[in-house]
């Protein structure tokens, strides 16, 4: 078992992992990463599912429940993280995340194996959401025992390096999903892929119950592993948290520090990470119209080039520091995200970077009649031509300018002066829309100037294709800079005996609420303002929050001996 010998405010000289060390970080990253790749495969597939379980509603109504159902695993994560927190400070690391691997992969296996609306009715859909939150809470417990675990076992020092591992995970399940999927679309064709015809199984379900196998392989090596040493410690010496829930969350110190580490490190690294790599993925698609396979294989190749930046970033913050790598993230990140997303436009859309410049699409409407389009979480229905016509042009991607009419005056969009009807509802208005914008100059889906691959290597041959791939790479360093150390900084923060819980919540309410909840939200402000790129103030002025309250509230933690650190909490 690893020990730790390094005293507060030095660093251990590198050495190389011992074996039960590396058989440590396997074991955490492993069912890690299982645990992302169950939790990312509903999102990948959130439209088929869509058709499958809310099969009742139209199309677009059917693909906001299903969205609203993927949110709800994101909204349960810090419910999940205060739960399973308790626990890990009263039973022990091991066992707690233990159980929440098996209650993720069942619920994911589950999710295969369900019958469709048209099979059993209501209450498929009821089911799904239920496992989709289930899958949420087991998440919230995942994380913050996997590097708790890893954090403990390692050396003073060089925690930022071990932990790294921890933070490759996500990023990896994402990627494991993407090419599950991939594979199995290009194998089965699209057809057999969404409803399995010409085959045994539809092959939707087929990356759900391939979980079952990744969860005997998680759970096999998790069995063999031993409690960590600090929880160990603890337990002889008899300095464990009887109320960790009271002590981490009901002490004004501990608590104060909760919030410290929720405003001044999480939620500025959780809207970087879900920037870098959700939102671009959304952007590609819904805004730039890249089609699926193309889109995801862009991103595969950003997350396999970028993916080592977790290490590097992991290990350069146990020499300079957490605060300087993750903050320094933001700050870059908030700097820069505008013009790498025009560039990203003009690379993957030319003809859309053009039109956005030369085509102007007015809506004229009598004030009074416009009321608020934000709707983050999709809900909303609207009635009033001129909010029927905004979020219309919003979901076909044009950029518009809202003109004061005069009252009473009926509502009308004009492209470079030409008039289209606005029809009552949106999907009609999407059509005629799309139709004038593309006469206008807009580039339609499938318009041969929008970037196109065929396959996973024909990319490499694509200089269009290579130039995307660049700079979203860009985006996922980002993302390595600020996730990379920000376990060993959380973990850093608290006591051994609050630390599972106390640390668990800030990451959740961060990567939950508010990186979950970024590309809904995003896309409303778009919708709300007629600017493709206004959402991204989103994430700019959260990273900002985060590096000035950071910058001046933030302790630098990389050289706390945390087996020893005993924080502010109460006995």
């Amino acid at each position: 078992m690893a020990t730790v010998t390094a005293s507060p405010g030095t660093a251990a000289s590198p050495r190389p992992m011992t074996k039960e060390e590396r058989k440590v970080i396997l074991a955490s990253s492993l069912g890690t990463v299982f645990e992302w790749y169950d939790f990312y495969l509903y999102g990948s597939l959130a439209t088929i599912i869509g058709a499958q379980f809310f099969s009742a509603f139209d199309v677009t109504t059917r693909n906001v429940f299903a969205l609203l159902a993927f949110a709800a695993g994101f909204l349960v994560r810090p419910f999940g993280a205060i739960f399973f927190g308790r626990i890990g400070d009263l039973v022990g690391r091991k066992y707690t995340f233990l159980v929440t691997i098996l209650i993720m992969g069942f619920s994911t296996f589950l999710v295969g194996l369900l019958p469709s609306y048209n099979q059993i009715g209501w209450i498929a859909p009821v089911i799904l959401i239920a496992l989709r939150m289930l899958q949420g809470l087991a998440l919230g417990g995942e994380y913050g025992g996997a590097a708790v675990y890893v954090a403990e076992h390692a050396p003073v020092g060089r925690r930022g390096f071990y932990t790294s591992f921890i933070q490759i995970t996500a990023t990896v399940g994402l990627l494991l999903s993407l090419v599950v999927i991939l594979v199995l679309r290009t194998w089965m064709g699209e057809q057999g892929f969404q409803t399995g015809e010409g085959w045994p199984i539809a092959g939707w379900r087929i990356p759900f119950l391939l979980s079952v196998l990744l969860l005997a392989i998680s759970v096999w090596i998790r069995l063999q592993m031993n409690e960590s040493p600090a929880f160990k410690k603890m337990k002889e010496e008899g300095t464990q948290s009887k109320a960790p829930l009271k002590e981490a969350f009901g002490h004004w110190p501990n608590m104060k520090m909760v919030l410290i580490a929720l405003v001044g490190l999480a939620i500025g690294q959780a809207v970087v990470w879900y920037t870098g790599q959700f939102y671009a993925l959304f952007f590609l698609q819904s805004i730039l119209k890249v089609d699926l396979l193309t889109s995801n294989v862009l991103i595969a190749y950003s997350l396999i080039i970028g993916t080592g930046g977790f290490v590097f970033f992991g290990a350069l913050s146990d020499k300079i520091g957490r605060k300087p790598v993750i903050l320094g993230g933001c700050l870059i990140a908030a700097i820069t995200y505008f013009p790498l997303f025009h560039a990203l436009t003009g690379v993957v859309s030319p003809r859309l970077e053009q039109a956005l410049e030369t085509v102007k699409v007015q809506v004229v409407a009598d004030p009074a009649t416009c009321g608020s389009v934000f709707d983050p979480v999709g809900i909303r229905t609207f009635t009033a031509p001129c909010d029927v016509a905004r979020v219309a042009l919003a979901r076909s991607a044009v950029k518009y300018e809202l003109v004061p009419g005069a009252a009473g005056t009926p509502t009308k969009v004009t492209f470079n002066g030409t008039e289209a009807p606005v029809a009552p509802a949106i999907p009609a208005n999407i059509t005629a829309f799309t139709e004038a914008a593309s006469v206008a100059g807009y580039p339609k889906a499938g318009d041969p100037s929008i970037v196109k691959v065929s396959g996973f290597f024909a990319a490499l041959g694509n200089a269009q294709a290579l130039k995307a791939i660049g700079i979203l790479t860009i985006l996922v360093i980002y993302v390595t800079m600020v996730y990379g150390p920000i376990a060993a900084a959380l973990v850093e923060f608290f006591p051994t005996r609050i630390r599972y819980t106390a640390m668990s919540l800030p990451y959740h309410i961060a990567n939950g609420w508010f990186g979950g909840l970024l590309p809904p939200t995003a896309f409303a402000m778009v919708a709300a303002t007629g600017d493709i790129y206004y959402g991204l103030w989103y994430p700019i002025v959260i990273a900002m929050i985060t590096f000035v309250v950071g910058l001046l509230f933030v302790p630098e933690t990389k050289d706390r001996d945390i087996m020893t650190f005993e924080g502010t909490a109460r006995r």
